[in-house]
């Protein structure tokens, strides 16, 4: 068990060097006058907070550091939950407004908005729920030409002119549409198999091959549709932090954060939409993220989709007020695209936030 006093000693810890990225040594401590101890009884603590694992001591340097184990004492059990301002609360709905109404709210303003809003590279990412094929019509145009045309769950219409190398008649265009709303309508893609395909063609007596062209349009466009869209925006912002000034380290993360590098969890697994999942450091999957924390909120994206916003920055971000402000994002996203309710007076000021316990995932 970590005592009281050393708790606010390592809440004081966190916020002096989020406050100044330097090393936070007794006398900084001792000077704020809220511990009301001396110097030399801060020195003990902070030594035993070394030992426990929650600070570390940079080289020889007098100062300590948190470690990712301290950092994730301070989100769970000691940073004060910011609570955003009216004037802040008003300035980023008036900004909100003004960028869905001017870029009808796609992807990229999303994760374009968050980056200006907490000054950090941030991604955005949309996942629907999974598509299938509500209806197909096969439009036979002459001996070898055909038309795909699939209704997707959502109302969405796909289609597909198809030249064949050999002449079919319509009555095998009508058999395997029959078929096809048959068998292949409101299944999952993985559930589209080769011996479902195999079975179809033998029942339409095709002999031709058209059963097969089909079927590959049908996991190729569910594959598309099933695919989350992602968009980065504000990767330079790491420039700006001193944790990034070396090149090679800042280069590193941003070339993985460009090349589309794993970030997000699906926004199923994302559970309660009021919660906000920070991962510090190591508890992040990539080894470039390692030295990095990531702050995530959801939102409803309307029609079915979920959304996630995500925040990439030093483990020495200011946690509290970077989840204050994307979850009073999401919730405004949410309002605005998914048609929920206005939330209750004060929502804006709800912070619940979320570690990375793996007895948590759903």
């Amino acid at each position: 068990m970590i005592s009281e006093r050393k708790k606010k000693i390592l809440a004081a810890v966190v916020d002096e060097y989020i406050r100044t990225a330097e090393p936070v040594g007794s006398k900084a401590i001792a000077q704020s006058g809220a511990l009301h101890c001396s110097s030399a009884t801060i020195r003990n603590e902070l030594a035993e907070l070394v030992a426990m694992g929650y600070l570390e001591q940079p080289h020889t340097s007098a100062g300590r550091v948190p470690t990712p184990m301290g950092y994730r004492m301070y989100v769970n059990e000691l940073m004060e939950k910011q609570k955003l301002s009216l004037e802040e609360a008003e300035d980023m709905n008036r900004r909100l407004e003004a960028k869905l109404r001017e870029l009808d709210a796609t992807i990229s303003d999303v994760s374009r908005l968050a980056s200006q809003m907490t000054d950090y590279p941030a991604l955005a990412l949309t996942s629907r729920a999974a598509a299938t094929v509500k209806r197909f019509d096969l439009i036979y145009v002459d001996a070898n030409t055909f038309i795909i045309v699939l209704m997707l769950s959502g109302s969405t219409v796909k289609s597909k002119l198809v030249h064949l190398p050999v002449s079919v008649d319509q009555s095998l265009m009508q058999r395997l549409s029959s078929l096809f709303n048959a068998s292949f309508t409101n299944i999952a893609e993985d559930q589209i198999t080769p011996l479902l395909i195999r079975s179809t063609e033998r029942a339409a007596d095709d002999t031709m091959g058209v059963t097969s062209v089909i079927s590959a349009f049908v996991i190729e466009t569910l594959t598309e549709a099933n695919t989350p869209s992602a968009f980065i925006s504000g990767e330079n912002r790491l420039l700006s932090q001193p944790e990034f000034r070396d090149p090679d380290k800042a280069h590193k993360l941003m070339s993985y954060l460009s090349g589309g590098g794993y970030i997000l969890p699906s926004p199923e697994g994302m559970g309660d939409p009021s919660e906000v999942r920070v991962l510090i450091g190591p508890e992040n999957v990539a080894e470039e993220l390692k030295d990095s924390s990531v702050i995530i909120a959801s939102y409803d994206a309307g029609d079915n989709t979920r959304g996630l916003i995500g925040v990439v920055g030093p483990t020495r971000m200011d946690y509290s007020a970077v989840a204050a402000k994307l979850q009073f994002l999401a919730a405004g996203l949410s309002r605005r695209l998914g048609g929920g309710e206005v939330p209750p007076e004060g929502m804006h000021n709800k912070l619940i936030i979320k570690g990375d316990d793996p007895n948590e995932r759903g």
